[in-house]
């Protein structure tokens, strides 16, 4: 709970202008407890607030580094909501007229919650797998971790191709999250490498990655992979990702 409030503290903060207001409200609803944080700040606008959760997304205005960050924090609350058996939603009348999260989260009057009353959306790991994810950006690669190793599955990150070959060649992952757009070895030839390690020969790979063109689809798809995911990469398609078995349908998303 401290960390999902942090975040969406320092969300509201980010996008408030000095001298602005920032709200946090809690109150009883039924079964549930409410808790809100709002701001009178630059608000979001109706396209990015289809997405806000997702990771890696942000308004166009954070891309100055004033504001800064990956647009991280609020995939991480909405995991963590969720691993609690609750909901979070965003509120905003667009540009320049604030902002709202609501979470909804069930609470006990004294009395015993059977555990599978609320059930994690985050608990539907088909099977567990072994998966090595490879990306140069610190947040994205550790957040994919966290959210793997809530599914069930272990894993392992690695900030380029180097650190990915020699982690693989002592983990022995079943499957590879690879960011196509690493520093020195791009994500292909890693995908080749990875693949010539005895005993790696029939390794997953799976391209996640901000090209999303035909073209890099169709080189996904001759490299071997098993699917091409193009950022912001949202829980669900990971969920379906993950665990699936290998065959002979190319997946993208």
């Amino acid at each position: 709970m401290a960390q999902i409030v942090a975040n969406l503290l320092a969300n509201s903060i980010k996008y408030t202008p000095p001298g602005g207001n920032i709200w946090v409200q809690t109150k009883p609803e039924g079964e549930n407890a409410l808790l809100s944080v709002r701001d009178d700040g630059v608000g979001i606008g109706r396209e990015t607030l289809a997405h806000v959760f997702d990771m890696f997304v942000q308004e166009p205005q954070a891309l100055n580094r004033a504001r800064g960050g990956l647009g991280l924090g609020l995939a991480i609350v909405r995991s963590l909501v969720v691993a609690h058996g609750g909901t979070v939603s965003a509120h905003s009348d667009g540009p320049g007229t604030g902002s709202e999260f609501l979470i909804q989260l069930p609470r006990s009057l004294g009395t015993s919650v059977s555990p599978s009353a609320h059930p994690p959306a985050l608990g539907r790991c088909r099977a567990s797998e072994r998966i090595l994810v490879v990306d140069d950006n610190h947040d994205a690669r550790e957040l994919l971790a966290r959210l793997l190793a809530q599914l069930g599955h272990s894993a392992w990150t690695a900030a380029d191709g180097l650190d990915a070959l020699a982690i693989a060649a002592a983990q022995r992952p079943t499957l590879a999250l690879l960011d196509i757009g690493l520093p020195g070895m791009d994500g292909y030839e890693v995908a080749e490498r990875l693949r010539s390690l005895h005993g790696l020969g029939q390794l997953k790979l799976v391209a996640v990655t901000g090209y999303g063109q035909l073209v890099d689809r169709a080189r996904s798809r001759d490299a071997g992979f098993v699917a091409h995911v193009v950022k912001p990469l949202s829980l669900e398609a990971l969920t379906d990702l993950v665990g699936t078995p290998a065959g002979d349908t190319f997946q993208t998303t």
